[in-house]
């Protein structure tokens, strides 16, 4: 809105404007913005939730150090969302249809978390959709936003090559009927793009989810991860940048960076209510929808890769899950002492301020690696 209202219309009577063309001002300008709604609604937010007795309910079989927490206001993550949403519409160029597809991409995974915290309040147990449920939505959401992609491709504005760590000239196509010689190559094709898609929204999505289990923790990884992709879709977008680095181009991933920065921003004011002790969590609404975002971004930057390390801690929650459910079930004995990983520096002694901050370090520690293979390559 500013972005036509400024530069488009008004920058021509009053030439200061032309700074609403930049991305890197509006970016700036979207953080604060996003920083400053998180920050004041805060409050107000937290009373309603009070108010309604919209309260988490702590599972049976958790730490005994949480019972606590129990009745702590939840559903935060509607905050994060309208911080996030409401600078993005103010400040991005509303013709480009990167930023539409990624704000699909959270509002729909944060619809499936919404319906998934009601049910928990409604039953006051901490069981919401069932685990198919929850798959069959995430799945439907993530082929929409492949459906766009696909459109965008063939009008020309998404490229569907990949960027890979470490090697500057290869860069496989998802497309796979551009290299596969055979008859049912383009129905295969869409089929991998699809499925690929699906598996990074969907990974990306529960590895947040997951990861939100102590104050704190998964907002303070997001703040890091959301700061990093801010980085990858300014260099992504830059023609300069881009070229130098040797990355696959796209000149609407510019304007991604904005919402990259209103992520950031939403985040560290959340951070605000939810550093320990927590005021509020963001519920699963909060956390499928930053994790879907992060999912999109990924995809429409080509960085798919690169999000495992940026993510590195969500992707060491989600694979602690994943091996202590296999080792169980196959070997009748587990791996960790409770999963996911947080849960088992817990349960050997660990102070949940110092699980919080040590992962936060790992964290930061695996995004700047992740930005450093942008020049090592």
């Amino acid at each position: 809105m500013f972005y036509w209202l400024f530069y488009e219309v008004l920058y021509h009577y009053y030439s200061p404007f032309r700074l609403f063309g930049y991305v890197t001002f509006r970016t700036a300008l979207a953080s604060l913005t996003a920083l400053a709604i998180s920050i004041v609604l805060g409050p107000w937010l937290i009373a309603r939730l009070r108010r309604f007795q919209i309260g988490q309910h702590i599972r049976e079989d958790g730490p005994p150090s949480h019972r606590k927490k129990a009745g702590t206001p939840t559903m935060g993550g509607v905050l994060i969302i309208i911080s996030v949403l409401v600078p993005t519409l103010l400040f991005v160029n509303l013709g480009n249809p990167h930023v539409w597809v990624a704000l699909l991409g959270m509002l729909s995974f944060g619809a499936i978390g919404f319906c998934d915290d009601y049910l928990k309040i409604k039953r006051r147990r901490n069981l919401g959709l069932t685990a198919r449920q929850k798959l069959g939505l995430q799945l439907l959401a993530s082929l929409a936003v492949g459906a766009l992609l696909l459109v965008l491709h063939a009008e020309g504005r998404y490229n569907t090559a990949m960027n890979v760590p470490f090697f500057k000239d290869f860069k496989p196509n998802l497309l796979i009927n551009a290299w596969l010689d055979h008859p049912y190559a383009y129905p295969l094709a869409f089929l991998f793009f699809f499925l690929f898609v699906a598996l990074v929204l969907i990974g990306s999505a529960n590895a947040v989810n997951l990861t939100d289990g102590l104050d704190g923790l998964a907002i303070g990884l997001m703040i890091i991860a959301a700061g990093a992709m801010t980085v990858l879709t300014y260099t992504s977008g830059h023609a300069v940048f881009a070229n130098y680095l040797a990355l696959v181009r796209m000149a609407d991933a510019a304007e991604l960076t904005i919402f990259c920065g209103a992520l950031t921003g939403a985040s560290l004011g959340f951070l605000w209510y939810n550093a320990h002790p927590a005021e509020i969590f963001m519920g699963d609404v909060g956390s499928l929808a930053l994790g879907g975002a992060l999912g999109v971004v990924a995809v429409l930057i080509k960085q798919e890769i690169l999000l495992f390390f940026i993510g590195g801690i969500f992707v060491l929650e989600a694979l602690s899950v994943i091996l202590q459910v296999a080792s169980f079930k196959l070997r009748g004995k587990r791996i960790f002492k409770m999963a996911p990983l947080h849960h088992h520096f817990e349960q050997i002694g660990w102070p949940e301020s110092k699980i919080i901050t040590r992962f936060w370090i790992a964290g930061l520690v695996m995004a700047l690696f992740a930005l450093t293979t942008l020049k090592l390559r």
